[in-house]
């Protein structure tokens, strides 16, 4: 597997990574990308001159899996979205591969923390179809995996709970924050409070 830059004049490999999120995403967010030229918006939207847009390829050249992110605050921190790897990819590190790079490449742009935010639309954990007022956090911190939910992937790749955000998707269906720092915490000027 090799991990490069998308381009916009990869045509071929701009369709695929659109392809790939109207399939991938389908079965538990629906809505997310319904159709191919939504998912071509996504694409181009990623390869944006000051976003990161990085593709995972086999050795023969096929699309394995992608990733995106877009800088905010400044620049400080950097959104994850997309990332999306083929289904019969998935558990082979492809996806760890994937977030690995993306945090060297932020790192490099000088970001210091990259956030994402990982729906549950389809009661994936013990968030979904639950009323989270009046106390959002208390259920954050009590928080289960009921099925395979990809928030227990980014834990697994260092990312920690940050937030919720109920209802950001409908009734009971939250957007649950998550954040990882990507420069040591020696780089701190002041040591942690805790």
């Amino acid at each position: 597997m090799h991990i490069y830059t998308l381009t916009p004049t990869d045509t071929h490999l701009r369709h695929a990574a659109a392809t790939l999120l109207v399939a991938e995403f389908r079965e538990h967010w629906p809505e997310a990308w319904p159709a191919l030229a939504a998912a071509l918006v996504e694409v181009a939207e990623c390869l944006a001159p000051s976003y990161i847009c990085r593709v995972a390829l086999d050795e023969a050249g096929a699309l394995l899996g992608w990733i995106g992110a877009r800088p905010t605050y400044n620049g400080r921190v950097w959104e994850l979205h997309p990332l999306v790897v083929r289904s019969d990819q998935q558990g082979q590190g492809i996806g760890r591969a994937l977030v690995a790079d993306l945090e060297a490449q932020v790192a490099a742009q000088g970001g210091l923390t990259i956030m994402l935010g990982t729906d549950d639309e389809d009661d994936m954990t013990s968030l979904g179809g639950c009323d989270l007022y009046p106390d959002p956090l208390a259920h954050l911190a009590a928080i289960r995996n009921v099925r395979r939910h990809p928030y227990g992937f980014y834990q697994r790749c260092g990312f920690s709970l940050v937030g919720v955000i109920p209802d950001a998707n409908g009734l009971g269906k939250p957007d649950i924050m998550m954040a990882k720092r990507v420069v040591r915490p020696e780089a701190l000027s002041k040591p942690s409070m805790l």
